[in-house]
């Protein structure tokens, strides 16, 4: 696989039509879906050139921790849809690379059970489905399983409207009704390797980090909970508290007043994140809100940047405009689909030698010394 276009490719012939979509779509016309990839088009780099690079120095210092390059693997729910081997692989595959995994709330492996097959730095993102009580216990399990990041989503108060998963039957596929799901089998049965391993996982639709009335959490459920108990930032304070003390990061920022106001409630840093174009159709990219964001921050903590990293060169420019590191979900995913632990680590390898790559044309021996001057964007950017 040459690039991640590629891992894309293969991952839509693996994959029934309803599972790649969730991974592949957005919200409702999916424009900011789109912008995400587009915006990192209209940055153009500024090298410097004759200049002597060798071996770049990759490395970076998120949070606290060293990572071999800057890169985060993104939190993606329900990837045991995806792949059998599922977190433990994007787990594992993190941990060779030198990297960061922040593992979903809505993931199908328990805390405790991938720290044992990941040596590596893993973070946890929470979602407060179900309630403050059952969120607490998620917080507890985590930060006991050595999770050392609390990311805390704050834009999905509720779902966005993802009309490739209603054109797709998601919702009766996900409900327990045989009848409503039968019109919508055949996509899945044109899949047999992926449908025997899904057959064979029985508890592929449900989230053992997230325990309600003594159960985990189903799938269908995701929508109705996840709406009666949105984030505010009044819950911050008792999140942290929770948390003991570690870093927490607040994600779904696109604006420098919601980015001032989570410094306020005590955030080690903001994700500048739109869902990857999932919820509000019609947001920013994630790349144009970040100079917004790096302002209205001054270096008082840490800026992260997640949404439309599709090669190498795109994490160079997000780092350019201010970015510490990015988070990328998609590119992984497309991975995990195409070929498990494999196909993660070859997604990893491809941003890697591209991250590099680039960061050496530029004209840069080390990430620190990429910076504002190194690209320049095109007229319509603020």
């Amino acid at each position: 696989m040459v690039n991640i276009a590629d891992l894309r490719r293969l991952a839509q012939r693996r994959l029934p039509r309803a599972v790649f979509d969730y991974i592949d779509g957005g919200a409702e016309g999916e424009v900011t879906l789109r912008e995400n990839v587009r915006a990192f088009e209209e940055v153009v780099f500024r090298p410097r050139n004759a200049v002597a690079t060798g071996k770049g120095d990759l490395r970076a210092t998120v949070l606290g921790a060293e990572l071999a390059f800057p890169l985060i693997l993104a939190p993606v729910g329900f990837t045991r849809l995806i792949h059998s081997q599922a977190e433990r692989a994007v787990a594992q595959a993190a941990s060779t690379a030198g990297i960061a995994y922040c593992l979903s709330t809505f993931s199908g492996c328990p805390v405790d059970e991938l720290r044992k097959v990941s040596n590596g730095v893993l973070w946890y993102q929470l979602y407060c489905a179900g309630g403050r009580e059952v969120a607490e216990a998620s917080i507890e399990r985590a930060r006991n399983a050595g999770f050392s990041v609390l990311a805390v989503t704050v834009d999905t108060n509720v779902l966005g409207y993802r009309e490739r998963d209603v054109r797709n039957g998601v919702p009766q596929l996900m409900s327990g009704s045989w009848s409503a799901r039968l019109p919508h089998l055949p996509q899945l049965l044109k899949r047999p390797r992926w449908l025997a391993g899904f057959l064979a996982d029985r508890d592929a639709l449900r989230f053992p980090n997230v325990v309600v009335n003594g159960s985990p959490m189903y799938a269908c459920d995701v929508p109705k909970l996840l709406s009666q108990n949105p984030v505010q930032w009044t819950d911050i304070e008792w999140i942290r508290k929770a948390w003991g003390g570690g870093p927490i990061l607040v994600k779904g920022v696109s604006t420098g007043e919601d980015a001032r106001r989570a410094l306020g409630e005590g955030a080690a840093g903001v994700i500048v994140s739109n869902h990857g174009g999932r919820q509000l159709d019609g947001s920013p990219a994630s790349l144009r809100a970040l100079p917004e964001v790096v302002e209205a921050v001054g270096g008082r903590a840490e800026v992260l940047l997640d949404g439309g990293i599709r090669r190498g060169s795109d994490i160079v420019k997000a780092l350019c405009l201010g970015a510490k590191s990015v988070l990328c979900g998609r590119a992984y995913a497309y991975g995990l689909a195409a070929a498990g632990q494999a196909g993660v680590e070859r997604a990893i390898e491809i941003l890697r030698t591209d991250f590099e790559r680039t960061m050496r044309l530029v004209g840069c021996e080390s990430v620190g010394e990429l910076n504002r001057s190194m690209v320049q964007t095109s007229g319509t950017w603020q």
